[in-house]
């Protein structure tokens, strides 16, 4: 049968109690009926606490003490002469090894008022709370923190030491190395030393048991971060949406990806992560896909990275068209002008389409770029080098989407402007010189320009004699 621990707040009101309830600020706190700061008892026995305070008090359990245990009960009563305080009264039946820990009694609503005992659960089988499996637990080494080993242990009496793989025993100097049976180990100011396998050990009745960790110091830069599309997604409704984000971080980062979309709470998407390693970093890629996109899925979409207090995003917007279209039109109405001489001009039209469609540029008829090595197609743009006179006539580009069937055409006419030029020679019908007065002479002027140039004559009459 097992023994059985009874503290009853009855028993020992008049003596922990009465110092309490006489003082100014009768209960601000609440009070648990247990006179010293730690309780020890053993394994299998029946923990019991109460509590009294001015209102109403919860219990809060250590981690071991899961939230739903068949062993827990707590009773809750109106107590005191006149039933104006609360009390509490938990029982934990059968205590294990692994509820040892801070017991805390607390008020609802004004939480930072509490009492607290902490109570040994002694287990000869289990000296470590946490009873580990083969794998090591991880501890954080971070800059300007102590480093703890959090190997706690179910009796304050236990002798446990400290070994850094494979044989380094480290003891306690209480100036950089700090033991505590409730916390574990704490190096106060940790150097790479520290970075490595260690281990938690003590003996008892003969047998070796420990707490394994493996230390980890954690490296927060990011240094990149990038979708695979880095404009706006244009695609169909029907069809697969994949974006993959990834991220390019320092050796021995730890990284998290989150996605932020316009179905998330609908769960739309899978998302699958892979890591890998080139020579210098870590690289992190966060795949998020939807399998048949509709129109609800259309938005914003964020990657959101975090590595301990570093944080970055990226985004795109995701457009859904309900079907393949073509729109083209006219951009400066259906003629343009280009002058000749310059270096280059662009026949662009207005063109919105999905898929992006086949183009081909004519001229008169006929295909461009294989009419004048000075044409090329730049996109859906016919580009003119060194544009000349002869550039001039009649345009037409030529859009399809083949695997829809959705072809559309337009014509435009250029007009390359000539600066108007005078022949080389003025030409007339004699040699300049003294002619004949009241006679009939002929002077011709040759001149060439697009649009066709206007000429004007102009006399300039001699100056009389003895001005000139």
């Amino acid at each position: 049968m097992f023994d059985i621990l009874f503290v009853m707040i009855f028993g020992l009101s008049g003596r922990v109690l009465t110092k309490d309830t006489d003082t100014k600020g009768r209960f601000s706190s609440p009070v648990v009926d247990v006179t010293e700061k730690q309780l020890i008892i053993e394994r299998n026995q029946t923990l019991q606490l109460n509590c009294r305070g001015r209102w109403e008090v919860h219990w809060v359990l250590p981690s071991g003490v899961p939230k739903v245990y068949h062993g827990t009960q707590i009773e809750e009563t109106r107590c005191g002469k006149k039933n104006n305080q609360y009390c509490s009264r938990l029982m934990l039946s059968p205590a294990l090894a692994q509820h040892t820990g801070s017991y805390r009694c607390r008020y609802r609503q004004k939480q930072r008022k509490q009492a607290s005992v902490y109570v040994y659960i002694t287990d000869s089988q289990q000296p470590f709370v946490k009873v580990q499996s083969e794998i090591p637990d991880v501890v954080y080494m971070k800059e300007g923190e102590p480093l703890v080993f959090p190997c706690r242990v179910t009796n304050p009496d236990a002798k446990v030491s400290l070994v850094k793989f494979p044989f380094h025993r480290l003891a306690p100097d209480y100036r950089n190395i700090i033991w505590n049976s409730r916390q574990g180990f704490t190096i106060r100011s940790p150097t790479f030393f520290y970075i490595g396998l260690f281990s938690c050990e003590t003996i008892v009745n003969g047998v070796k048991y420990s707490n394994k960790f493996l230390t980890h110091r954690p490296v927060n830069k990011i240094l990149d971060v990038y979708l695979n599309s880095t404009g706006l997604v244009h695609t169909l409704q029907g069809q697969m949406l994949a974006l993959n984000c990834t991220v390019t971080a320092e050796w021995n980062a730890r990284v998290s990806i989150s996605w932020t979309y316009p179905q998330k709470a609908n769960g739309s998407a899978t998302i699958i992560r892979r890591i890998s390693r080139s020579r210098s970093n870590m690289l992190f890629y966060s795949i998020l896909t939807i399998p048949t996109l509709s129109k609800a899925d259309r938005g914003l979409y964020k990657c959101h990275v975090t590595s301990g207090p570093s944080k970055r995003e990226t985004n795109t917007t995701v457009i859904v068209y309900d079907q393949p279209f073509i729109r083209l039109k006219h951009r400066d109405g259906p003629v343009v002008q280009a002058s000749a001489g310059q270096k280059s001009f662009r026949l662009t039209p207005k063109l919105r389409a999905f898929p992006a469609p086949e183009v081909i540029w004519l001229k008169d008829g006929m295909i461009a770029a294989e009419r004048c090595s000075r044409y090329h197609v730049d996109g859906i743009s016919l580009v003119i080098r060194d544009v000349a006179e002869e550039d001039s006539g009649i345009y037409t580009i030529l859009t399809g989407i083949q695997q829809y069937g959705l072809y559309q055409n337009l014509t435009l006419t250029l007009v390359v402007n000539v600066k108007p030029q005078i022949g080389e020679k003025t030409v007339s019908s004699q040699q300049p010189g003294t002619v004949q007065r009241g006679s009939r002479q002929a002077l011709h002027c040759t001149s060439h320009g697009v649009p066709p140039p206007q000429i004007q004559w102009l006399w300039h009459p001699c100056p009389p004699k003895g001005l000139s």
